[in-house]
C-alpha cells in the first residue's frame, strides 16, 4: 500500500466505511453475509452466460483458451472497479473455465507474511485464489507476494535476529486474481506482475434489464418486460443492487398484488422503499436538499453538509457523493460541494437568482 501507516489505514477505513449506515442502505453496494449467500445462487457459471462487461470478458475469455491449450495455469489477473460489478464472479468463471478449485480471501485478512506464506505454501498445481480488496494487504505479505506471484518461490524466515535464516520454498504454478476498488493504491511493482489487467464498468440499462430478466428466471419470479426495466433504472449500474431490488420488488408483488412484476408494481414497491425513478434513496435525496434549500446550491464544505444530513463525513463522501457526482447532479469544487442545474429539476425546485454553484457546477471543478 502506498504512503505511510496512517494514510494507509485511512484509506482502508474509507474503502470499509462499517458502521457508517452504509451497509444497511438498499442501494448500497456492498453485500453482508445473508445476502452473499443469496448471490452465490444468481451467479453465471461461465463467461458465456456472463451479462455485461463484454471487452473484459472477450479479452479474459483470450488468456483463458490460450492457457488451456498450452497445458499450462492462467497468467495472474487483476479485476479493478466499484463493489457489485462481478468482480468475485469473474474469479470463480475463471477458476471453472480452467476447471481448477479456487481459494478466496482478502486483503484485510492478511495481515503477516506468515499468513499469506500459510495459504500459498497450501495451494494446489493450477489453484486460483482470489485475493479481493487486495490494496488492504500489509506491506510485508505485499513484499511476500511479488516473489510468489514471479518466481512461485516464497522465503521462510525461521528463527529471531542475527539468527534469522531464509528458507526458500518452492511453490506449485497458481493463478492469483486480485480484486480491487482502488486500484490507485496498489504500489506498480505489484500492478507489474499481473499478466491481464480488467477494469469493470458501470451498466447500461439493456444490460442491467438482462441481469433482472436472468435472475427473475433463476428466482421463480414473473416479470414482464416494463417491469425490468422499471428495476434497472434505479439499479445506479450495479448487478449486484438491481438484483436486491428484484427481491425486494418479488416480496411486495407477493404479499400486495398477484405476483407478477409490472411496471407500476415495481414503481409502487420501491417508492415504499424510498427509492426514486432515478435510484436515489433517502441519504442521497437528504445530501441533495440540505444542499439545495439550506445552502442555495453550494458552494458548501463537506463537513458542514454532513452535519446537515445528521450523518458522518464519511458516509456522505464515500457512500452518497459518488453517485450523485456520476449522475451529474452534484459537483466537488475547491471552493466545496455545489448543486447543478440537474439536481434542482431534480427535486422540483427553482434555483435562486443568481445561485453561484447551481449556476455554472463545472466552473472551478478538479
Amino acid at each position: 500500500m502506498n504512503g505511510d501507516d496512517t494514510h494507509g489505514e485511512h484509506a482502508a477505513h474509507l474503502a470499509d466505511p462499517v458502521g457508517l449506515g452504509a451497509a444497511d442502505r438498499l442501494l448500497g453496494a456492498e453485500a453482508d453475509g445473508e445476502e452473499q449467500a443469496i448471490e452465490a445462487a444468481l451467479r453465471p457459471k461461465d463467461l458465456g452466460e456472463f451479462v455485461g462487461q463484454e471487452r473484459v470478458r472477450e479479452q479474459l475469455d483470450l488468456v483463458l483458451r490460450a492457457a488451456r491449450q498450452r497445458g499450462s495455469t492462467a497468467d495472474h489477473v487483476l479485476l479493478s472497479g466499484a463493489p457489485g460489478l462481478g468482480k468475485t464472479t469473474l474469479s470463480m468463471i475463471i477458476a471453472a473455465e480452467m476447471g481448477a478449485p479456487i481459494r478466496i480471501t482478502s486483503g484485510p485478512a492478511i495481515q503477516h507474511a506468515g499468513d499469506l506464506a500459510a495459504i500459498l505454501s497450501s495451494l494446489t498445481e493450477g489453484e486460483v485464489l482470489f485475493l479481493d480488496e487486495i490494496h488492504r494487504m500489509s506491506r510485508p505479505a505485499e513484499e511476500m507476494l511479488y516473489m510468489a506471484m514471479e518466481d512461485f518461490r516464497v522465503d521462510v524466515i525461521v528463527g529471531k535476529g542475527p539468527g534469522a535464516t531464509a528458507i526458500p520454498l518452492e511453490l506449485p504454478p497458481f493463478t492469483l486474481v486480485g480484486a480491487t476498488t482502488r486500484a490507485g493504491l496498489l504500489p506498480p511493482p505489484l500492478r507489474d506482475r499481473f499478466g491481464f489487467t480488467g477494469h469493470m464498468e458501470f451498466y447500461g440499462a439493456a444490460e442491467l434489464e438482462r441481469v433482472v430478466h436472468r435472475s427473475a428466471r433463476l428466482l421463480d419470479v414473473e416479470i414482464d418486460g416494463e417491469g425490468a426495466a422499471e428495476i434497472a433504472g434505479r439499479s445506479r449500474g450495479t448487478p449486484r443492487i438491481a438484483n436486491r431490488l428484484l427481491r425486494r420488488v418479488r416480496d411486495y408483488a407477493q404479499v400486495k398484488a398477484d405476483g407478477v412484476i409490472t411496471k407500476e408494481i415495481a414503481a409502487r414497491a420501491l417508492a415504499v422503499y424510498d427509492v426514486d425513478g432515478r435510484g436515489l434513496d433517502r441519504l442521497d435525496r437528504a445530501v441533495l436538499t440540505a444542499l439545495l434549500k439550506l445552502f442555495g446550491g453550494g458552494p458548501v464544505g463537506l463537513s458542514t453538509l454532513a452535519v446537515a444530513v445528521g450523518e458522518e463525513r464519511e458516509t456522505v463522501e464515500e457512500v452518497a457523493e459518488p453517485f450523485l457526482v456520476r449522475e451529474g447532479l452534484l459537483a466537488r469544487t475547491p471552493r466545496g460541494r455545489v448543486g447543478t442545474a440537474a439536481a434542482w429539476a431534480h427535486l422540483g425546485l427553482t434555483p435562486p437568482q443568481g445561485a453561484g454553484g447551481g449556476a455554472q457546477p463545472g466552473l472551478f471543478d478538479g
